[in-house]
C-alpha cells in the first residue's frame, strides 16, 4: 500500500478565507507509489505536507505531534487533512477491514481514506482523533490499526551522533525495540536477556570473590567487604550488598547499546548522518511487515556534500516497494532527479502555498523536452527551481553584462532573488516550458529569454534586410503565446547580436566602444584617434567584421575571420559600467531596451 493523495484545507501555507469547501481542498497532490521529490524555496509549503502526513499516521519515533495555532491558515478556526491510501494487498487490508472503501476508477480495489480535523474555539484549539472511511466524516480508528500506518521520518539537522548514542529513550534503542527481532518471545529478545542475566552472574560473583592469597586482600574485602561492613553498622548486620546492570528487559538492554562505524574514529557529520539514516531505514526492511512503508525525508542534503547528497538518492531511488517523500532546496539534488513523471516517481515544485507536478500531463514539455533536460539540467542551471525570476541567456556575455545593467537600474537581481540561466545554446524553450502549465493554475515564476535575432547584415552595404528579419522574430515569438502565458516574455535584439546594439546603443555605446578597445587594443579600427575619440563607422564596421563568422572573399567562397572575444568584452563593459554615470530613466528608442525591459519583467 501507498499514500496516493493528500488533501489539505487551511493547513499552515494551504488555505483560503472563508469556510471549508470540501469540493475545493487548498491542496490537492497525487503522489506516486516510488520516489516524490518535493523542490522548492524557503517557506513554499514543503514541510507542511510531511507534517500533515506526520500528523495523521504518525511516526515509527516516539515523539508527540501536537497542533499550534500557527497550523491554521491565517484567520481560519478549522482544518482539514485528507490522505487515500491505496494498492493494499490483502493481508494490508485486513487491518483496516471496518473502514475501507472501494477506489472509483479501479472499483475492484480497496481504498483506506483517513481523515483528521481540527477547530480553535476562543483560540484553543479542539483536536479530533484521525477517522477513516468514504463518507463525509468518517469514523473512529482504533490504536492497534494505527499502528500499521506508522511512517519513517527522517527529520532536517539531524544529531546522528546523538541519537545512536546509548542513552535513555535513545532512538536507536527505539528502532531496535520496534523489530520483530526484538518483540516478545522473540529469538533477539531471548538472546540480549539472556545475555545479560550471564553478564549480571558474573560480575556479581566477581564482586563477591573470596579467594585470596597469604597476606593479600580477596576482591571482596577491597570492595564489596567495606560496603557491607558499613551496612552493618548503619543498617543491620544481615544487610548486604550486591553488584549487577542494572535494567535486564529488552528496554533497558537496548538504551545501553551505540552504534558506530567499525575501524572509523572520529567520524565527521555528513559519514553519521548517512549512519542515522541507513539505519532509520531498517524500519523499512522487516520481512513480513504488512504495514505502511513510507519514508519521509525533511531536507536531504542536510550535512551532506554534494556528491554524497546525490550517491543517498541514487541508492533510496533503487529501493523497491518503499515509497519515498523528500523534500530540498538543493541545486544538487534537483539537478538528479528526473522531470518526466512515471508510474513511480514525480518531482514537484512548491511555491506560495501550492504545487505543482512537473509530468507531461501538467507542462507543455514533451518527451524530447525531458530527455533533454534530463542530461542538460545541470546543478548550475539548476537554480532556477528555487528563483522568484528567471532571465534565460544563451551564451556568458549576457550571463555577465545583465547583472550589471540590473544594478544600474536599481533592480538587484540577487537581492530580488531572480537567476540568470545561462542555456549556452537557443534551447531557451525547453527550459522555459517547466513553468507553462497545461491547466489554468500559474506557478508565478516570471520567466525573460533574452535572445539573439542572428540576421547578419548584407555583406555589400552593411544593411539589414527587414523581411529576413521580421520572419526570424516570428519564428521565434510563434514558440509561446505571451497572451496565453503572459509570465514568460521574449525579449529579441533590434538587429542580429547583443553586441551589435550595445555598439548602437545610446545609453552604453561609449562604454561598450572603450571595452572593446581594451580587449582588441591591436585592432585599428577600435583605437581612438589623437584627439581621444572613436571613428564610429570606422568601429562599426570592424565590429561588424569581428562578429561576422565568416565572410565573403573575392571569389565568392566563406572565408573565416578573426572573431569578437565576447566574453572578455563583457566581463570589461561589465567593470566599466560598475562605475559610469548613466541615466537609465529615458531608453525609448535605444537598442539595449531588450535588454532593460527582460530585466524589469522579472523583477515587477
Amino acid at each position: 500500500m501507498y499514500l496516493s493523495n493528500i488533501k489539505l484545507w487551511n493547513f499552515r501555507r494551504f488555505g483560503a478565507v472563508g469556510n471549508i469547501d470540501l469540493n475545493s481542498p487548498n491542496l490537492d497532490l497525487a503522489l506516486t507509489p516510488g520516489l516524490n521529490v518535493l523542490i522548492g524555496e524557503n517557506d513554499s509549503g514543503k514541510t507542511a505536507i510531511l507534517e500533515a502526513i506526520k500528523i495523521v499516521m504518525r511516526t515509527h519515533a516516539y515523539e508527540r505531534m501536537l497542533l499550534e495555532g500557527d497550523d491554521f491558515f491565517d484567520g481560519s478556526n478549522e482544518l482539514r487533512i485528507e490522505l487515500l491510501i491505496k494498492g493494499l494487498t490483502t493481508s494490508e487490508a485486513s487491518h483496516f477491514t471496518e473502514w475501507l472503501g472501494f477506489d472509483k476508477d479501479h472499483p475492484e480495489q480497496t481504498v483506506l481514506r483517513l481523515i483528521y480535523t481540527a477547530r480553535k474555539i476562543d483560540d484553543k484549539i479542539i483536536p479530533m482523533d484521525v477517522r477513516a472511511g468514504m463518507d463525509v466524516s468518517g469514523s473512529p480508528m482504533d490504536s492497534q490499526a494505527r499502528e500499521y500506518l506508522k511512517v519513517t521520518f527522517l527529520k532536517p539537522l539531524r544529531d546522528a551522533e546523538n541519537e545512536l548514542t546509548s542513552k535513555k529513550y535513545s532512538r536507536l534503542s527505539q528502532i531496535l525495540e520496534g523489530h520483530e527481532l526484538f518483540k516478545k518471545d522473540a529469538d533477539g529478545k531471548d538472546a540480549f536477556e539472556g545475555f545479560m542475566t550471564t553478564a549480571n552472574t558474573s560480575i556479581k560473583n566477581w564482586f563477591k570473590n573470596d579467594d585470596k592469597e597469604e597476606g593479600q586482600k580477596s576482591i571482596k574485602d577491597k570492595i564489596k567487604g567495606v560496603i557491607d561492613g558499613f551496612l552493618g553498622s548503619f543498617i543491620s548486620e544481615r544487610t548486604e550488598s550486591t553488584f549487577s546492570i542494572t535494567g535486564s528487559n529488552i528496554k533497558d538492554i537496548l538504551e545501553k547499546l551505540s552504534l558506530h562505524l567499525e575501524g572509523v574514529t572520529r567520524p565527521g557529520l555528513g559519514t553519521m548522518n548517512r549512519l542515522y539514516m541507513a539505519t532509520e531505514l531498517l524500519h523499512l526492511q522487516k520481512p513480513g511487515w504488512t504495514g505502511m512503508k513510507l519514508c519521509l525525508v525533511e531536507e536531504e542534503e542536510a550535512h551532506l556534500h554534494p556528491q554524497a547528497q546525490m550517491k543517498v538518492l541514487e541508492a533510496i531511488q533503487k529501493q523497491s516497494g518503499t515509497q519515498f517523500i523528500i523534500t530540498t532546496h538543493s541545486p544538487n539534488l534537483a539537478s538528479k532527479v528526473k522531470l518526466q513523471e512515471d508510474e513511480q516517481n514525480q518531482v514537484v515544485i512548491c511555491k506560495n502555498g501550492m504545487t505543482f507536478p512537473m509530468g507531461p500531463k501538467y507542462t507543455l514539455l514533451d518527451k524530447k523536452d525531458y530527455q533533454f533536460l534530463d542530461h542538460f539540467l545541470d546543478v548550475t542551471k539548476a537554480n532556477l527551481f528555487f528563483a522568484k525570476g528567471i532571465i534565460l541567456v544563451e551564451g556568458w556575455a549576457e550571463e555577465i553584462i545583465l547583472p550589471a545593467i540590473a544594478k544600474k537600474m536599481k533592480m538587484d537581481l540577487t537581492s530580488k532573488e531572480v537567476s540568470i540561466v545561462n542555456v549556452g545554446s537557443t534551447a531557451y524553450m525547453r527550459y522555459a516550458k517547466i513553468f507553462m502549465r497545461r491547466g489554468p493554475e500559474k506557478i508565478g515564476t516570471k520567466v525573460s529569454i533574452v535572445t539573439d535575432l542572428d540576421i547578419r547584415p548584407n555583406d555589400n552595404d552593411g544593411s539589414f534586410d527587414a523581411n529576413k528579419e521580421n520572419e526570424k522574430r516570428s519564428q521565434i515569438t510563434n514558440q509561446v503565446d505571451v497572451a496565453q502565458y503572459p509570465e514568460v516574455s521574449w525579449h529579441i535584439a533590434e538587429h542580429w547580436t547583443l553586441e551589435w546594439c550595445l555598439n548602437e546603443s545610446a545609453k552604453f555605446g561609449d562604454l561598450f566602444k572603450q571595452a572593446v578597445s581594451e580587449v582588441h587594443s591591436r585592432t585599428e579600427a577600435f583605437q581612438k584617434d589623437e584627439a581621444g575619440h572613436f571613428d564610429t563607422a570606422k568601429f562599426k564596421e570592424g565590429l561588424t567584421n569581428k562578429l561576422r563568422k565568416y565572410k565573403i572573399g573575392a571569389d565568392g567562397k566563406h572565408e573565416e575571420v578573426t572573431q569578437l572575444d565576447k566574453v572578455e568584452v563583457a566581463y570589461h563593459f561589465a567593470q566599466l559600467l560598475e562605475t559610469a554615470a548613466i541615466d537609465l530613466t529615458h531608453v525609448e528608442g535605444d537598442t539595449a531596451k531588450y535588454l532593460m525591459d527582460a530585466i524589469t519583467h522579472v523583477c515587477s
